[in-house]
């Protein structure tokens, strides 16, 4: 049954044979830019990283910067652009940060203020971009390995979760770690221990494994973001630092401006996640 499960998992993840799927970073880009996808970006373009997205005025970029060097496992920088540029050639070429996501999120003083599909109305020449790594590339390597990945099989959005642990301080930047959730058995989450060690650039290995209490987590059936999934008796919850965490630092830091990815809808990139990959 296990076999099956990671089987339709991969299946969800890694649909290469699919004509409507983008099999490239450009390809899914172009799709998105030109509004022919609208939805969550898991599945597009097989075998390229995706990043989550923060996007602050250039007299916060450098407290930023240094929140995600002193916060490694949630904010993994994989790129940064110049102030006032739309993109960033060490990821992606033909790369328009305004229109190339599918959803965004735009904050004020910490405040959700708009979900537009496009930022260019938003666009300031100050505005600096950084791309952080997200959990997709490690998932396909888990799927690879084997392992099934519930919110894959569930078709839904991995569910994720504001603890209790505080992030290392940066300038205004503060707030708690946000983890993502997948429930699996203690054999496959040894095995998947070992295999996301090998990905520091994407979160890396687990932060937390076991009794969500322990990280202030009161209620795993109520995830702060996300689909809640279910966890059979003989599984444990295993929890990843998640790129989300920026969106809940904001919330508390609460800058005067900011633009974030939605949850799911992530930059689609040009770099492979072997690339990725130390060993």
């Amino acid at each position: 049954m296990a076999t099956t499960r990671a089987t339709a998992a991969a299946s969800s993840i890694i649909r290469e044979d699919d004509p409507q799927i983008p099999q490239t970073g450009i390809a899914a880009r172009l799709k998105i830019r030109q509004k022919r996808h609208s939805g969550p970006t898991s599945g597009l373009a097989p075998g390229f990283v995706q990043a989550n997205l923060a996007i602050l005025p250039q007299d916060l970029a450098r407290d930023f910067l240094r929140f995600c060097q002193l916060n490694p496992k949630p904010c993994p920088l994989i790129g940064v652009s110049e102030a006032g540029d739309w993109r960033i050639p060490a990821i992606a070429d033909d790369l328009d940060i305004r229109t190339d996501l599918s959803r965004y999120r735009v904050w004020k003083k910490g405040e959700l203020v708009d979900e537009p599909s496009d930022i260019v109305k938003y666009w300031r020449d100050d505005l600096v971009i950084f791309a952080i790594g997200c959990s997709f590339s490690f998932e396909e390597a888990l799927v690879e390995g084997g392992i099934e990945l519930r919110h894959l099989t569930c078709n839904c959005t991995v569910p994720m979760y504001r603890t209790s642990v505080e992030t290392n301080p940066a300038g205004p930047f503060h707030g708690p770690l946000v983890v993502s959730m997948r429930p699996m058995k203690p054999a496959d989450a040894i095995r998947a221990v070992q295999i996301t060690t090998r990905f520091p650039s994407v979160h890396g290995a687990p932060v937390h494994l076991g009794k969500p209490e322990m990280i202030g987590i009161r209620d795993i059936a109520k995830p702060d973001w996300g689909d809640a999934v279910p966890i059979h008796d003989d599984e444990i919850p295993v929890f990843w630092a998640c790129g989300v965490t920026p969106q809940s630092v904001i919330m508390a830091a609460k800058p005067d401006f900011c633009i974030t990815h939605y949850p799911g809808a992530m930059l689609v990139t040009d770099r492979r996640n072997t690339e990725f990959a130390i060993m």
